[in-house]
């Protein structure tokens, strides 16, 4: 079935909106505040480590559909990844620990100085912390917004067809939009609070989702047989191209 560009361009965008409001509402607690002007402990906030691990789950769990047996096998290194950069974010941070007793790097324990990007951009003299932060924050909000609303989408657009296939819309874009902005989620927090785990397993969960989808090509071939073959010929994986006619016949 070919999905209609409008619902889902609405979709997306009514996402990228909701989750902006959320953003700027965030940005402006006091919470916030206290960060970048570097008041306060900023580690040691198990809660916090809690609810974001729980929030981003329910993101994943939602929109990626972990209901076979090796989607779940995945979805338990998603986990894995979630707790380790949460942890890392607002429990212990063992990267800016281990850079300071093995490679001699003398880094802080503030929020500000956890954004290590930006500490780097200050410790060169390219960029004051607080505008290193300012300039990290922003990129990543960006991608991250990016990323769930097109895994929001994604999933709207395959709920909406009842089992048939999808080839319009987003799909006319890429064949795996949802694992797209999976994709787009963690690079985002690599750029926002990088750590030596989550750098090491970064191309791990690359692999992962990336043979995740190749099978689901071959089941899709299987199942609507030379339709999808056509399909995947002119549509590619990941990364977006101009949306182009899907040819239905054989010759």
């Amino acid at each position: 079935m070919r999905g209609k560009l409008g619902w889902d361009g609405a979709v997306f965008l009514g996402l990228i909106i909701l989750l902006m409001g959320l953003g700027t509402y965030y940005a402006r607690s006091p919470g916030a505040t206290a960060v970048l002007r570097d008041e306060g402990p900023w580690y040691g906030n198990w809660r916090a480590v809690a609810f974001s691990v729980l929030l981003f789950s329910a993101f994943v769990v939602g929109l990626l559909h972990p209901f076979k047996r090796r989607d779940w096998r995945g979805l338990g290194l998603t986990e894995a990844y979630l707790v380790a950069l949460f942890t890392e974010m607002f429990g212990v941070p063992l990267t800016i620990y281990l850079l300071g007793s093995v490679l001699g790097f003398k880094i802080g324990f503030s929020g500000l100085e956890g954004h290590l990007w930006a500490t780097l951009l200050d410790r060169l003299g390219v960029l004051p912390q607080a505008q290193g932060v300012a300039l990290v924050m922003g990129g990543s909000t960006i991608l991250i917004l990016a990323g769930l609303a097109l895994m929001a989408a994604g999933w709207w657009a395959v709920w909406r067809a009842k089992g048939a296939l999808v080839t319009g819309g987003l799909y006319a874009w890429m064949r795996h939009p949802q694992y797209t902005g999976f994709i787009l989620v963690i690079i985002a927090f690599l750029v926002q609070w990088p750590t030596i785990i989550t750098l090491i397993m970064f191309p791990v969960l690359v692999a992962m989702y990336w043979r995740l989808a190749r099978r689901e090509d071959t089941e899709l071939e299987a199942r609507f047989g030379e339709k999808y073959t056509m399909y995947e010929r002119q549509v590619p994986m990941f990364f977006p191209s101009p949306p182009r006619k899907v040819r239905e016949d054989t010759t």
